[in-house]
């Protein structure tokens, strides 16, 4: 009998494929020290300046945050994890500020301060959970937050793992599954992207001064030559497991942010959230769908400043094993289902 349409759970080296090689090979052939990086732990939280700080506080609450302190030019949000918050907004013309990473040490804050767009450490004294920051620019112009001695918030409470009865197993006997409507829940945030004009320079930038490694590369053919024009990477923190990629980066006739995601907890969750938004009346950008690479689970959505913010959940995790997979570009690469593509996703 064939087998109609079906998932699987395979290893990471067999999902890959051929097109790979180890996260030792490419270091040594791009002739990358990992003693003399500025040590990454985890993507922290985001930063952005929006113009109408109650309107975007509105959406962001739709969206599964709660206000962690406000005042009349700042907000900080937080999700339902050890984070004190995930998002930071300041009063002003819309901008991107850049992702925060949380690094291993004061002396990483150290040693960023010697690269040249660097800023002076400064003391997060009016902040959530306090800490330390610099902020410096990539050589696009982007900023680069880094945070460090922040005191984690309590987390929870985590949400019920609901069973699921399969065909064959049905653990979920004389108990009814039953939800709530409104907002997706934000646990965490996962990642970032940046479309930017000079992507090899700042694929450089990004893994030489940081524990920054691909996952997956993505190429064009370009005169029979295979060029990488996309990158998911990840924090590498050897065998400990982490997000599939917190960090994505595409090649662009223009250089802007394209998108942050934050974890759900599950698929009904993802699901309620894309229901809640749109009953809201907020724009729809793509999904729900399941991406094929990361396998996340996602719906993208406009806030109401003009970016562009993702839910997702269910997404893959990698470690210091994992090989750095090659694949073709293209709109099929994006999701295995799912509405249409927009064409314009990632312009």
């Amino acid at each position: 009998m064939k087998m109609a349409t079906h998932g699987t759970s395979v290893a990471d080296v067999t999902a890959i494929g051929p097109e790979s090689e180890t996260i030792r090979a490419w270091r040594d052939r791009c002739e990358i020290d990992p003693s003399s990086q500025i040590r990454l732990v985890k993507l922290a939280h985001m930063r952005y300046q929006h113009p109408d700080l109650q309107e975007i506080t509105t959406f962001l609450q739709d969206f599964g945050m709660f206000v962690a302190k406000q005042t009349d030019d700042e907000v900080w949000y937080r999700g339902y994890g050890v984070d004190q918050y995930v998002y930071y907004a300041k009063k002003g013309p819309k901008k991107f500020l850049g992702g925060a990473f949380e690094v291993e040490s004061y002396q990483d804050l150290e040693r960023a301060t010697q690269l040249s767009t660097a800023g002076k450490i400064e003391e997060l004294s009016n902040a959530p959970g306090g800490g330390y920051l610099v902020t410096l620019t990539d050589p696009e112009g982007f900023a680069v937050n880094l945070i460090y001695a922040q005191t984690p918030a309590a987390s929870g409470p985590y949400p019920e793992i609901l069973e699921i009865n399969y065909e064959t197993e049905k653990p979920r006997v004389r108990r009814f599954q039953r939800f709530q409507p409104g907002p997706a829940a934000v646990h965490k945030l996962g990642h970032y992207g940046l479309c930017t004009t000079g992507f090899d320079s700042l694929v450089k930038f990004y893994t030489t001064n940081f524990n920054i490694v691909p996952t997956d590369f993505l190429y064009v053919d370009a005169e029979g030559e295979k060029k990488n024009v996309a990158v998911f990477a990840h924090i590498d923190r050897g065998s400990d497991h982490v997000d599939h990629h917190s960090f994505f980066m595409s090649s662009n006739p223009t250089s802007h942010v394209h998108h942050c995601s934050f974890e759900v907890h599950d698929f009904d969750t993802q699901k309620l959230g894309h229901q809640w938004l749109a009953k809201k009346d907020y724009k729809s950008v793509w999904g729900v769908g399941r991406h094929i690479l990361g396998s996340q689970i996602f719906d993208y959505w406009w806030d109401t400043t003009g970016n562009m913010i993702e839910h997702y959940a269910d997404g893959d995790l990698v470690n210091d094993q994992t090989p750095i997979g090659y694949g073709p570009a293209g709109h099929e690469s994006l999701a295995v289902w799912g509405p249409e593509v927009p064409s314009w996703f990632l312009q």
